[in-house]
């Protein structure tokens, strides 16, 4: 079945490449079009359109880097090229000059291509902070005041790399947070790029007197075992819960769940089996499912990420349609749930209707 999926999907992205190379082509050929440009246009367009597959394999950095470029380009070009093509249609029922319009439109269409992946790169390697202020009813908690920072979906490799880590801790440290939660998607399917460009080393710069917690993601892979890869980031100073539950110095319970797509993870009631319910209660768990259990359970903050809130638009609005919460907050009966549109990005590096964010929740309890 999913062969089938895969051929199907890989025939219609066949097909769309097709038709923005012919556009392109039917722009840019000199007017005594040589088969050598023509051979050459060719060669290019399938190289670029192979390269985020082929980029995917370890040690092809270069492949891999023009691919999620290429991946920007298509999907703005998806977007433009139809548009231009359906004006310049429309414009044949003027008096305007026909290879004028073209010319024009193609042109338009550049010069936007141009601008959105400026404004989607800027989104994407800018964050901003988003604040949250929430109360919990927690009468008994030995605390009245929490400053907690998040971040989710890093997504660390080969463009959000070390600069972009070091933008991490410089923001997150501004911020002067009690406790750091990191729910899933640290690494971007390979925990190589982050070795090699010593991530660990800054990331182990992140402070807050009660510790750097993460979780770990869909995207949180190794060909290793999976105890190598919690190894490399425990050595940045993250302690990463998986499928478990710890006390914060004794006035606050943090829990930590495996990703909803690991088939061993646990059940929340069994995490929670033994916990004081008197004390605030707050689970990272990347993918924000399972929102009624979380409720029901008697948690009182849940932390996620995993959306992107689509990344670039219109994504947002699929994103909606999935998640009860796909991003930003909602309250569900005495629970807190607060999603991010992460700190990094997934595939080509931009941004378009959502930004890069780190979150700052100020926890009041009442």
């Amino acid at each position: 079945m999913f062969i089938v999926i895969g051929i199907f999907a890989m025939l219609i992205y066949g097909v769309l490449v097709y038709y923005i190379g012919w556009r392109g082509y039917r722009w840019l050929r000199p007017k005594t079009s040589t088969l050598r440009f023509k051979t050459l246009y060719i060669i290019v367009i399938v190289l670029a359109a192979c390269s985020f597959l082929i980029g995917r394999i370890p040690g092809l950095k270069i492949l891999g880097i023009l691919g999620a470029y290429w991946m920007a380009v298509f999907y703005l070009l998806l977007l433009l090229v139809p548009l231009a093509h359906i004006t310049v249609i429309l414009l044949r029922f003027t008096r305007l000059p026909r290879h004028r319009t073209q010319f024009w439109a193609g042109l338009t269409t550049l010069a936007l291509l141009v601008s959105l992946l400026g404004y989607g790169t800027f989104n994407a390697y800018t964050p901003i902070v988003r604040p949250y202020t929430i109360k919990m009813d927690k009468g008994t908690s030995p605390v009245s005041y929490l400053n907690i920072t998040m971040a989710a979906d890093t997504h660390f490799g080969l463009l959000s790399g070390k600069d972009h880590a070091e933008r991490l801790v410089k923001e997150m440290n501004k911020l002067k947070p009690d406790l750091i939660l990191l729910p899933g998607d640290l690494f971007d399917d390979d925990i190589q790029p982050f070795i090699d460009q010593k991530i660990d080393v800054v990331l182990s710069k992140l402070q807050a007197p009660y510790g750097v917690y993460a979780t770990l993601g869909n995207h949180d892979k190794h060909n290793g075992t999976m105890q190598e890869l919690i190894d490399t980031l425990e050595r940045s100073g993250i302690h990463v819960l998986y499928d478990e539950t710890i006390i914060i110095n004794d006035q606050l319970t943090l829990i930590g769940r495996k990703d909803k797509s690991d088939l061993d993870r646990l059940s929340l009631d069994k995490l929670m089996s033994s916990i004081d319910p008197d004390k605030p209660v707050i689970v990272m768990d990347h993918q924000p499912t399972e929102l009624d259990v979380s409720e029901q359970a008697g948690v009182d903050l849940i932390v996620s990420g995993h959306t992107h809130h689509g990344q670039v638009f219109p994504g947002n609005l699929i994103t909606n349609a999935l998640f009860e919460n796909d991003w930003g907050y909602l309250k569900k009966g005495n629970m807190h749930s607060i999603v991010t549109s992460g700190f990094g990005f997934w595939g080509p590096p931009i941004r378009i209707g959502t930004r890069s964010e780190i979150v700052n929740i100020k926890v009041e309890f009442e």
